[in-house]
């Protein structure tokens, strides 16, 4: 019985799907073959793999994941012992993605005909997409801020509180991690730079344990270039915003990323 249960949860390559993986480059092998094999070597744990493809519905890889037993690519192994976040975030190993799945990370992300990049907003609209709506009103929604500088720190209090959401704060990523330990939120907003560690470093982290894997976080940072945003998307963060911030912007995108009914657009930018 136990390992019917085991068999659920963790996934690893047979022979022959790691003999298929390691000849990708050689043999025409379809995107979602590369997907699943890719992310299966990475981690095989059922949630991690669910997460790093949140682009699609849990349903669609879970018939994925039977289909690749069925070809013998994949089969059911033991859960191994579970790694803590900090060794996770200490192994700085970022999901494999696929190049055709990079590229369609659009360079501008749109929601209700306005440019959320004017707003300095970026959003992972696919794994929002598949993210079942919460029941809570934002009174009743848990943010935890993970941020060491005074000012940005009551900023962003100030800002949520008066959207009545209530607040938990961390001035690093060992204080995220404990903090995650002691009891879930139901969302992060999540620094970049910080005293004792590296927010995406924290994500990555965070995405590879499967208690988390599916916890939505948002970067908020004055890492603005190019890479970084999609550096932050490609890790599997819901959101990104750049500071400085407009008034509303957390809570636009925090409505937006839990489907919360979200605020007008107007107030927003």
């Amino acid at each position: 019985m136990q390992l019917k249960i085991q068999q659920k949860k963790y996934y690893r390559l047979t022979a022959e799907g790691r003999s298929l993986w390691s000849r990708r480059e050689k043999v025409r092998l379809p995107l979602d073959y590369r997907r699943i094999l890719g992310i299966v070597d990475f981690d095989g744990h059922r949630e991690v793999i669910a997460s790093h493809l949140a682009r699609f519905p849990k349903e669609r890889v879970e018939e994925w994941l039977d289909e690749f037993e069925g070809l013998n690519l994949i089969e059911p192994g033991e859960l191994p012992e579970e790694k803590t976040l900090p060794q996770l975030a200490e192994e700085k190993s970022p999901p494999p993605i696929e190049e055709e799945d990079r590229e369609e990370f659009p360079p501008e992300a749109s929601y209700a005909d306005v440019s959320l990049t004017q707003m300095g907003v970026y959003v992972n609209h696919w794994r929002v997409a598949n993210r079942a709506a919460t029941t809570k009103s934002p009174g009743e929604t848990l943010v935890l801020v993970v941020e060491d500088d005074p000012d940005q720190l009551a900023l962003a209090m100030l800002r949520l509180t008066m959207a009545r959401y209530p607040v938990k704060t961390a001035d690093g990523v060992q204080a995220l991690f404990k903090t995650l330990e002691q009891s879930l939120p139901d969302a992060i907003l999540l620094d970049v730079m910080l005293p004792d560690g590296n927010g995406f470093d924290a994500l990555a982290a965070i995405r590879r344990h499967p208690r988390y894997a599916h916890l939505p976080v948002v970067m908020v940072t004055s890492e603005t270039a190019p890479e970084s945003v999609s550096l932050g998307l490609e890790l599997g963060c819901e959101g990104y915003i750049t500071k400085p911030y407009a008034v509303n912007t957390l809570e636009y995108v925090l409505r937006y990323v839990l489907k919360q009914e979200v605020v007008p657009v107007a107030a927003a930018a």
